[in-house]
C-alpha cells in the first residue's frame, strides 16, 4: 500500500470518528441540568419567582428570580398565559420556525452515503490501476517513456545485427517519412518481434524509439484484457489516440499473445472480452481509418498462437525474428554488460562465449552479475576468470550444497557413476567435449558431468543422437559393473527419461528409424477451445504404437550396449577417475584428459594431503572389492 492510499484511509477513519462525536449530542449534558419538570414550574410560578418565559410552540425557556435559567415542555394547558399574565411574568411568544438545514447539517445527513460512494471509488481505481478515476476504464494504461528514464540507442543492443538491420528503414520512415512518400512508398504498419525468452526483444523496440528520437509508448498485452466487456477495445481506441496526438511514435506492445490469440469455436463467441479487444485491434491497425505515423511493434515468443489477420500484410506485415546469440554475437553481448563492473586481465570474452552456447542476452547478463555478486562476496576489488567462472557453473548446474551430508558408500556410488558418463564420453566421438565432472551435489542432482559443444550447433546428427543416449547410459552401467545388479540405485532415472525421449524423437520426429521410416508419428496439434490453445496429440494405431515403442527400446538398447563395451574395455580408466572425483571432488574436462590419456594428476592437493586422501580412497576401494591395476 503506497503513502497515497494511507493517507486516504487516514481521512476516512478521522471522518468516521468526527460522524460519531458529532451525533453524540454535545449539548445534551447541558440541556439535561437546565431542565425542569412542568409541575415543578407551576409551582415556581405560584411562588412567584419565575419572571420571564419565552414561549415557542410546546417549549418554554425561562428565567428565574434569582437569574437562573431553565426550560421545560409544555402540554396542552389552556390556562397557562391566564396564570402567568397573573403573576406579573413577561411572556415572549413565537410559533416554531421551519428553517431550512444549514450547509453543515446538509453534508452531515448526507455524510454516510458519500463515505459508501468514496470508499467504491477508492477500491474501482485500486482494481483499474489509479488511472482516470472509476470512469476511467476505457482509457489506456500505455506509459509514455522519455529520456529521463532512460534513452536506449542500438550501441547498447548487441548480438542481433540481423535484427536490427531489419528495422533500419523502420528509423529512416521516422527520421524522414517524406523520403519514402515521395516515391510512392509505404512504410510497414507493424513490425512483429519473435524470439525465446531474454533474447531482446523489448530493448530491440527501445532502441528504435531511442535512435528515431520519437515517443515510445510501452503496454502489456495483458493490460487490454479486463473483467467488463468493451473495456479492452476502448483502451486500443484510448492507446491509438494518444498515438495520433504524438505522431509520428511508437508503440510497443509486450507479449501480444496475451491478446491476439486466434479467434476460434468457444462458447464466448464474438461477446468475449478478448475477442473484441483483438477485433478493435485489427480495424484501428488497417481498417477506414488508418493510423498514420504511428508504428505498432509487438514482441511475442509464441508466434504459433496468434491470429492469422494479425499477422498479413497490412498489420503486422514484418516479422523480425530474434534469435539465441551465436559465438560472436554472445561477445558482443557480454562487451556490453561487461563495462558495468570492474574486470582483472585475465577476463577473455572469447572464452566465456564460447563456453556459453545456447545462453541468451538475458542469460548472459545475470552470468556478468553472478560473477560481480560472488567477487564482492569474497571481498575482491575486480571480477577475475575464475569468478566468472564459478558463478558459470552456478547458472548451468546450479548452486552447490556442500552443506547436503553424503555417506561414503553414496559418495562412491556417485563417483562411479559420473565416471562412467564421462569415460563414455571421452571414447564417443560425436559426443560434445566433457566441461566439467563434480561429485559435489548441485541443485537437485547428486553430481553431473557437463559437456559443452565446441561451436554452436544448428541440427544434430543421427551419430551425436546415439552417442548422446549412450551417454546417459553410462551412469547406470558404471553402477552395475561395479556394485552389482542388486546395488544398482534410481540415480539414472533422469538419464533414462532423457535418453528415451531422444529415441522416440529420432523414431517419431527426425525420421531416423529404418522400420518406421521418415514419417511423423503422433505430431502434436494446437486447437483453439474457449479462446485457449489447447495441444493435443494425435493417435496412433496400436500397431504403429507398437512399432514405435519396438524402435525406441531398439536405439537406446543399442548405445546401451554400446556404453557396456566402452567401460568394460576401459575398466581401470573408470576406477582411475572415480578415485580422482573421490580426492578432487570436481574436475575440469582438461584435467579429465591429463588425467586418463597422459596418466597426470591435477596438481590441487599438497603432497601430505594428496597422500592422505590417497590412501583413505585406496582403502575404501579395496573394502568394497576393487583393485584397479594402474595407480594415480
Amino acid at each position: 500500500m503506497n503513502f497515497r492510499n494511507i493517507i486516504m484511509w487516514g481521512l476516512i477513519v478521522l471522518l468516521s470518528v468526527g460522524l460519531f462525536n458529532l451525533f453524540q449530542n454535545p449539548n445534551k449534558t447541558q440541556s439535561a441540568e437546565n431542565k425542569i419538570a412542568f409541575s415543578k414550574f407551576l409551582e415556581e410560578v405560584d411562588a412567584g419567582r419565575v419572571i420571564q418565559v419565552e414561549i415557542q410552540g410546546n417549549n418554554i425557556n425561562g428565567i428565574m428570580s434569582d437569574n437562573s435559567k431553565f426550560n421545560t415542555y409544555s402540554p396542552n394547558y389552556p390556562d397557562l398565559v391566564e396564570k402567568l399574565s397573573s403573576k406579573n411574568v413577561n411572556i415572549i411568544a413565537s410559533p416554531v420556525e421551519d428553517k431550512m438545514p444549514s450547509l453543515f447539517g446538509i453534508l452531515l445527513s448526507w455524510f454516510p452515503m458519500l463515505l459508501l460512494i468514496g470508499v467504491w471509488i477508492f477500491f474501482m481505481r485500486q482494481m483499474q490501476g489509479g488511472r482516470g478515476g472509476a470512469m476511467g476504464f476505457g482509457r489506456s494504461k500505455a506509459k509514455l517513456l522519455t529520456e529521463a528514464q532512460g534513452k536506449v540507442t542500438f550501441n547498447d543492443v548487441a548480438g542481433i545485427d540481423e535484427a536490427k538491420e531489419e528495422v533500419e528503414e523502420i528509423i529512416e520512415f521516422l527520421k524522414d517519412p517524406k523520403k519514402f512518400r515521395r516515391l510512392g512508398g509505404k512504410i510497414p504498419k507493424g513490425a512483429l518481434l519473435i524470439g525465446p525468452p531474454g533474447t531482446g526483444k523489448t530493448l530491440l523496440a527501445k532502441a528504435i524509439a531511442g535512435e528515431a528520437d520519437v515517443p515510445f509508448f510501452t503496454i502489456s498485452g495483458s493490460d487490454f484484457v479486463e473483467m467488463f466487456v468493451g473495456v479492452g477495445a476502448s483502451r486500443v481506441r484510448d492507446m491509438f489516440e494518444q498515438g495520433k496526438k504524438h505522431a509520428p511514435c511508437i508503440i510497443f506492445v509486450d507479449e501480444i499473445d496475451a491478446v491476439g490469440r486466434s479467434r476460434g469455436a468457444g462458447l464466448g463467441g464474438g461477446n468475449d472480452e478478448r475477442e473484441q479487444t483483438l477485433n478493435q485491434l485489427l480495424v484501428e491497425m488497417d481498417g477506414f481509418d488508418t493510423n498514420e505515423g504511428v508504428i505498432l511493434i509487438a514482441a511475442t515468443n509464441r508466434p504459433d498462437v496468434l491470429d492469422p489477420a494479425l499477422l498479413r500484410p497490412g498489420r503486422f506485415d514484418r516479422q523480425v525474428v530474434v534469435p539465441n546469440p551465436d559465438i560472436l554475437g554472445r561477445e558482443a553481448i557480454l562487451k556490453v554488460h561487461i563495462k558495468k563492473i570492474s574486470t582483472g586481465p585475465d577476463v577473455k570474452l572469447r572464452t566465456i562465449a564460447r563456453g556459453t552456447p545456447g545462453f541468451s542476452g538475458a542469460d548472459l547478463a545475470n552470468l556478468v552479475n553472478e560473477s560481480a555478486l560472488l567477487a564482492a562476496r569474497k571481498n575482491k576489488r575486480v571480477v577475475t576468470m575464475s569468478d566468472i567462472e564459478e558463478a558459470k557453473d552456478k547458472v548451468m548446474m546450479g548452486a552447490e550444497r556442500r552443506s547436503m551430508v553424503m555417506t561414503e558408500e553414496e559418495k562412491k556410488l556417485t563417483a562411479y557413476h559420473e565416471s562412467g558418463h564421462a569415460i563414455v564420453a571421452l571414447n564417443e566421438k560425436a559426443s560434445d567435449p566433457i566441461h566439467k565432472a563434480t561429485i559435489i551435489p548441485r541443485g537437485r542432482a547428486l553430481g553431473m558431468v557437463m559437456r559443452l559443444p565446441e561451436k554452436d550447433q544448428l541440427s544434430v546428427t543421427r551419430e551425436k543422437l546415439y552417442s548422446d543416449i549412450a551417454v546417459a547410459m553410462g551412469g547406470r552401467i558404471a553402477e552395475e559393473l561395479i556394485f552389482g545388479h542388486d546395488k544398482v540405485t534410481s540415480g539414472a532415472s533422469s538419464d533414462i527419461d532423457m535418453a528415451t525421449k531422444m529415441a522416440k524423437n529420432m523414431v517419431t520426429r527426425y525420421g531416423m528409424s529404418k522400420e518406421l521410416g521418415p514419417l511423423t508419428y503422433g505430431e502434436n496439434e494446437d486447437e483453439v477451445f474457449l479462446g485457449r490453445s489447447i495441444t493435443r496429440q494425435q493417435h496412433m494405431s496400436e500397431e504403429t504404437a507398437k512399432k514405435v515403442d519396438s524402435e525406441v527400446k531398439k536405439i537406446v538398447t543399442s548405445s546401451y550396449e554400446r556404453a557396456k563395451k566402452v567401460l568394460t574395455e576401459k575398466i581401470d580408466d573408470l576406477h582411475k577417475l572415480a578415485k580422482a572425483l573421490l580426492i578432487y571432488e570436481t574436475l575440469t574436462g582438461d584435467e579429465i584428459q591429463d588425467l586418463i590419456l597422459k596418466n597426470t594428476q591435477p596438481a590441487k592437493l599438497s603432497k601430505k594431503d594428496e597422500e592422505k586422501e590417497d590412501d583413505k580412497v585406496s582403502s575404501a576401494i579395496d573394502s568394497i572389492g576393487l583393485k584397479p591395476k594402474p595407480a594415480l
